[in-house]
């Protein structure tokens, strides 16, 4: 079976599956794991490459190319023609995070291509993990796709069962910082299972811009910074820089210095296997005295 993957999370299922050799093509973001890094790329992002942007020029530039009716990204046709696929990943969650399914369908038809598109679209923590299970169906390995995700469920409840004993804390999931989103879809069960109270977003709801003096009225205890598609460092980073904003430092996570900066690319942002990794790492920062310490390349306190 031939498989093009257009989303890294996809990418992160089909190895996780076993079938890292039937993946024909991926996307320029997909860089887990790393044997995936040497697949053909055939998506490319459309935004401004060079030197990093700021949080504010990547949301202009989203924006703009959005208000023009301009792809995000860029698909190697060719690429495609030429590799036959029997199946592409692909996904309508997210214009911002990868190709829209149904622009992969109108390239297949262009191209006289007859593949199978697979769009994975969870909106909930428990959906994460149904969807490897229904990529294994797809991908004729459901019974390896059945094994991963009861793992996956078991960890899952294993965090829950530790929660139930603990107080629950005001946890802000900030998503992005100019301007300012809070975490939504699979993000508010995260931080409902490890025993805490989400603020600002309903559970299997889109992501949602925020005011800064929402976040000061809502009080949060902690604040896990989670800027979708941001690796640890950058995201360290761009965590500093919220304290200069008065209504964040009034909070008491940010006096109490209770503010973490997490790897988001790699454990929140991506609706893959590593999702229970990120609900781990959440656990220990709401609670960090009931849960194993993650590693330092996972999340960092950030303090002013």
């Amino acid at each position: 079976m031939k498989i093009v993957s257009l989303l890294p999370s996809a990418t992160e299922i089909v190895y996780a599956l076993g079938l890292g050799d039937d993946l024909m093509a991926v996307t320029d973001e997909c860089d887990y794991p790393e044997e995936a890094t040497k697949k053909p790329v055939v998506s490319r992002s459309a935004l401004p490459s060079g030197r990093p942007l700021s949080s504010r020029e990547i949301d202009d530039a989203v924006r703009e190319r959005m208000g023009q009716q301009q792809p995000l990204y860029l698909l190697d046709r060719a690429l495609i023609q030429r590799i036959q696929p029997d199946v592409i990943m692909a996904q309508d969650l997210c214009r911002v995070c990868a190709v829209p399914s149904g622009q992969v369908q109108e390239a297949l038809e262009d191209l006289g291509v007859d593949a199978e598109v697979l769009s994975l679209d969870p909106n909930t923590l428990d959906e994460v993990i149904e969807t490897i299970v229904v990529a294994g169906r797809t991908l004729e390995r459901e019974e390896r796709a059945q094994e991963v995700a009861l793992r996956l469920r078991a960890r899952v409840d294993q965090v829950k069962r530790t929660a139930l004993r603990l107080p629950s804390i005001r946890v802000l999931a900030l998503e992005w910082s100019d301007p300012p989103f809070a975490g939504g879809h699979w993000v508010p069960d995260m931080v409902e299972a490890a025993g805490g109270t989400n603020l600002l977003t309903e559970k299997g709801k889109p992501s949602r811009r925020v005011t800064w003096r929402e976040i000061a009225d809502a009080t949060p205890e902690v604040v896990v910074f989670m800027p979708c598609g941001y690796y640890l460092e950058e995201a360290e980073e761009e965590a500093h820089r919220l304290y200069a904003n008065p209504d964040f430092a009034a909070t008491p996570a940010a006096r109490n210095g209770m503010v973490y900066a997490v790897d988001a690319s790699a454990y929140f942002s991506r609706p893959g296997p590593r999702i229970v990794d990120g609900l781990e790492i959440l656990a220990w920062a709401v609670h960090p005295d009931a849960y194993a310490e993650p590693p330092d390349d996972a999340i960092v306190r950030v303090r002013r």
